[in-house]
């Protein structure tokens, strides 16, 4: 069994703070070897993944804050996100059509898709009633 360093941040549910979370992320995996691009990726899942539980599991309201922890293992970096707004269900998630949005210029509605094309590993779940996404990427 590899070193396993676990690194934590609660920052505010506001768009405000997506900056925060994203250097959070970045620093820490580069940090632990992970390349330019691999770093690139994961802190726009951060951001697409952060801006969901904003808009979508607090409904853009403020007083909430989101937990963000980062589990370092061997070659591989997981950021798990923590909230406790409204659950959201891959299950009832439907793909966006790519090529239409960008034929009528539609922005949104492609962050699910971005995530889950950006890391290598993504799951959703409930623990100690709070919400739980797991994303995970490998550095090779």
């Amino acid at each position: 069994m590899g070193n396993i360093s676990t690194y934590r941040k609660t920052i505010p549910a506001s768009t405000k703070n997506l900056s925060e979370a994203r250097d959070f992320v970045a620093e820490y995996a580069r940090k632990n070897g992970f390349n330019a691009q691999k770093i690139s990726d994961i802190r726009l899942a951060v951001d697409e993944a952060i801006t969901n539980i904003i808009k979508h599991a607090y409904n853009g309201e403020e007083d909430h804050t989101i937990e963000i922890e980062l589990t370092f293992k061997d070659d591989r970096l997981c950021v798990e996100l923590f909230d406790t707004g409204a659950t959201f269900s891959i299950k009832t998630f439907k793909q966006p059509n790519i090529e239409e949005k960008i034929k009528q210029k539609k922005r949104g509605g492609m962050g699910v898709y971005l995530i889950h094309s950006l890391m290598d590993n993504v799951s959703y779940g409930r623990e100690d009633e709070a919400n739980k996404m797991v994303m995970c990427k490998y550095k090779t």
